[in-house]
């Protein structure tokens, strides 16, 4: 079986051929084993280290691509789960693919307007920006991706784990703002049953309370959804949010 790499064409990033399974377990956070529908049984590569609240039920049906790669130990990739509102997108280096297309596509209104689009920037003394926009004309700006995956009663929430490093970032973009620059926080949600988007306190309360900070302090919140399909995934619009008190 041959490896189709992912592309993206006219705003869409397609898949690479999908192959269809039932979900057995995710375990050890990288690791999944699926039944195909041809009888088989893998273990597939979980490019997710978050816990995948709401995404990761045994039994659900999922999709896997292919990668012959001799260096690779691990030959198929977990790609995609469908739960019953929707599908969800599992692999977490597609967000920033995605958001740095649509940003440079003229997608992202709030972002509009810049020449050039860099990803995996250096920041401050030891830190990279997934993104930075960059014109002769204007402030440059950073722009940091998170991928939301976790949607209780219609609400997406981010993270679905205490995540030290993703605090971190909150800080570090509150420097650049204080440096001079703008700076956002994007928020994907890599789904299309989330009707608002607000902080996941119930889980880490602490990224909540820094998220706020950092709104309080000149960091934009974007947030938005995706149109996925079994053919490809495109940003689709503005997901409203709601930060709620600063309170700590």
């Amino acid at each position: 079986m041959a490896q189709a790499k992912n592309h993206i064409k006219r705003g869409i990033i397609h898949w690479p051929e999908l192959i269809p399974g039932t979900l057995i377990r995710r375990y050890k956070r990288f690791l999944a084993d699926v039944r195909l529908d041809n009888g088989d049984t893998v273990t597939a590569h979980c490019p997710n280290s978050g816990s995948m609240k709401a995404c990761c039920q045994p039994g659900r049906p999922v999709y896997l691509s292919f990668h012959d790669n001799p260096k690779r130990k691990l030959k198929y990739t977990w790609e995609l789960i469908h739960m019953p509102a929707s599908l969800v997108g599992v692999n977490t280096q597609v967000p920033n693919r995605l958001t740095a297309h649509a940003i440079a596509s003229g997608d992202v209104v709030e972002l509009r307007g810049y020449e050039t689009v860099r990803r995996e920037v250096k920041a401050g003394r030891n830190s990279r920006i997934d993104i930075l926009l960059e014109s002769p004309d204007r402030r440059s700006c950073y722009v940091e991706v998170k991928n939301c995956t976790l949607v209780i009663d219609g609400v997406a929430t981010f993270p679905d784990a205490v995540t030290v490093r993703g605090q971190k970032h909150l800080m570090e973009l509150q420097d650049l703002v204080a440096a001079g620059f703008r700076c956002a926080m994007f928020f994907l949600v890599q789904r299309m049953d989330a009707r608002s988007f607000a902080p996941a306190d119930h889980i880490d309360p602490e990224y909540g309370w820094k998220l706020r900070q950092a709104s309080q302090n000149g960091v934009e919140i974007l947030t938005y959804d995706v149109s996925i399909d079994l053919d490809g995934i495109r940003l689709n619009d503005r997901v409203p949010y709601d930060l709620g008190p600063r309170e700590k």
